[in-house]
């Protein structure tokens, strides 16, 4: 058996620091050993910091309630207690690159669910079913920072999650130009109805900076390693448009695609219903053992009854049919606080653990 690590989640009392304590409670690599906040937090227990506000549907696991909460920036006083982080914290760009460099640089290796560092070109930003090599670009990232051990790695934006998985199986067919429009739920946005009643019976036709990561996020995606940077790929066209939906939980996406060789309907379905990545090979932990699955029905996938499907980290689809103008049309659905935040990060932890990189 492999001993385990020490793992923190820093942001620990937002909603997506929250999902990562309810993933990690009996967790075969990780044991949760700290967790971290604002100074507005630090010195409380868990329990007393997020009392009034722990958003999740299951209590808080027992094993952290009486977890006395860090100040997130006292790094000095965090490192001996972690062998890595999950990160999730709520603060502008910039601070978040600092913090998150600094700890990298006190040789704790960040795996981050924040969207500071997806531009940096040698930080693997990954779907580890989908471009799991591009963690080979870490070495390159050490040596920038001057690290033996620290490094950062981030997962995409809850947004792609819902169409990239579905196009990726079908690059060897060439997709050239792609539209598309996600319908995003408001825990994307850290709220419930509670504290966002605004939301109820209504939807908002804009999301801040959403549809700029949705159009470029899946360049770096399906880039490739040079020179030690990912260069994106720039051959594919994506526009998009990011709407806000009176939904919980579950971002859904309406795609059409044209490609360069146009495959067949056959040859699509069955590239989703066989599509495997290094997850499923490694059986990793919160690997969906079906990474993609297909609904005939007209009216699926449904977000309400479609979100948890493999313990809401399998990605749906449905509806797929050809298009008058495109070659092809279809939709997806993916858990946007599973697979989108905390349990891609999550997973994305998994594998940088089964590979070797956070020892």
């Amino acid at each position: 058996m492999e001993k385990k690590l020490r793992v923190g989640v820093v942001g620990c009392t937002g909603m997506v620091g929250q999902r990562f304590i309810t993933l990690l409670e009996n967790h075969p690599y990780f044991d949760l050993t700290l967790v971290a906040a604002s100074k507005n937090s630090s010195g409380k227990t868990y329990e007393e910091a997020v009392k009034g506000r722990w958003n999740m549907k299951t209590p808080i696991p027992e094993m952290v309630k009486k977890l006395v909460v860090k100040d997130a920036s006292d790094i000095d006083s965090i490192k001996g207690d972690v062998d890595f982080i999950l990160c999730a914290v709520n603060m502008n760009k910039d601070e978040i690159i600092a913090l998150e460099e600094a700890y990298a640089k006190a040789e704790i290796p960040v795996v981050s669910n924040n969207s500071a560092h997806r531009k940096t070109p040698d930080v693997p930003m990954v779907i580890p079913e989908i471009n799991n090599s591009h963690i080979d670009v870490i070495p390159f990232q050490k040596k920038r920072l001057g690290t033996t051990k620290g490094f950062i790695a981030v997962k995409p934006n809850c947004s792609i999650q819902s169409y990239v998985p579905l196009l990726s199986p079908l690059m060897k067919f060439g997709p050239k130009k792609v539209v598309v429009s996600t319908y995003q739920a408001i825990s994307g946005a850290g709220k419930t109805f509670e504290s966002w009643p605004e939301m109820v019976d209504n939807v908002i036709p804009y999301i801040g900076g959403e549809e700029e990561k949705s159009e470029k996020e899946p360049l770096k995606v399906w880039g490739r390693i040079e020179d030690g940077v990912i260069k994106n790929n720039e051959d594919i066209l994506i526009t998009s448009q990011c709407i806000r939906v009176p939904v919980t939980d579950g971002h859904l996406a309406t795609t059409f695609v044209t490609f360069e060789n146009k495959p067949t309907k056959e040859e699509i379905l069955d590239a989703w219903k066989n599509y495997k990545g290094r997850p499923q090979e490694l059986k990793l932990h919160s690997a969906p053992r079906q990474f993609i699955t297909y609904f005939e029905e007209d009216n699926r996938p449904q977000t309400n009854i479609d979100r948890d499907i493999e313990k809401g980290m399998g990605i749906t689809a449905g509806r797929l049919r050809e298009d008058s103008m495109f070659d092809y049309k279809f939709v997806g659905l993916s858990h946007n606080t599973l697979r989108g935040a905390a349990g891609g990060s999550l997973l994305l932890a998994e594998l940088l653990f089964k590979e070797g990189y956070l020892y």
